[in-house]
């Protein structure tokens, strides 16, 4: 299988399996609801345990199979092939930032920091674009709902902004190396 013909879907999973734990599809589901829904989405138990069956096909986890007093558990963990094709794909893939920042484990820190600083550059940038946009429409009384959706819009990239100076301080913070 073509790693570029990977659905995102398949790299959300082989990214819960990237953290050096064994997990059952039931545990990989609840991983997700404790971490990726709360900034991507998090992908339902068919969704994963789809794409466990195409990327065990594929050769980037591996399962083991647990007697259990309920049948049999699968328990699957990331492959050197799979952590390989991940991080291929973290550093070509256009990620939201906490998504890429949750995977910070697998990037080079200096690459993780430019691509945070590099999303809080656009923050605000669309945050000015949004404010300047919401200015040129005040003195038009028909268009006041329009600029106070922009103005809400630039709160929205300033409020963006703000949490990524303050995820790029934390990990100044916690000594993670900079660049």
């Amino acid at each position: 299988m073509d790693a570029e013909s990977l659905p995102t879907t398949s790299w959300a999973v082989l990214g819960l399996l990237s953290f050096g734990r064994e997990l059952t599809g039931y545990e990989l589901k609840k991983w997700a609801g404790q971490t990726l829904a709360h900034f991507y989405w998090s992908p339902s138990s068919g969704d994963i345990y789809r794409e466990l069956f195409r990327l065990e096909a594929a050769g980037y986890v591996a399962v083991e199979t647990l007697p259990g007093e309920l049948g049999a558990r699968r328990r699957y963990r990331l492959t050197p092939s799979g952590e390989d094709a991940l991080r291929g794909w973290l550093a070509r893939a256009p990620l939201p930032a906490a998504f890429r920042l949750w995977l910070g484990h697998l990037q080079d820190p200096a690459r993780l920091r430019e691509s945070l600083r590099a999303a809080r550059a656009v923050a605000d940038k669309l945050r000015a674009h949004a404010e300047a946009d919401a200015i040129s429409l005040s003195d038009s009384p028909e268009l006041s709902h329009a600029a106070h959706a922009l103005r809400l819009a630039a709160r929205a990239h300033a409020a963006e902004r703000d949490r990524l100076d303050a995820a790029l301080a934390e990990l100044d913070v916690e000594g993670h190396p900079s660049a």
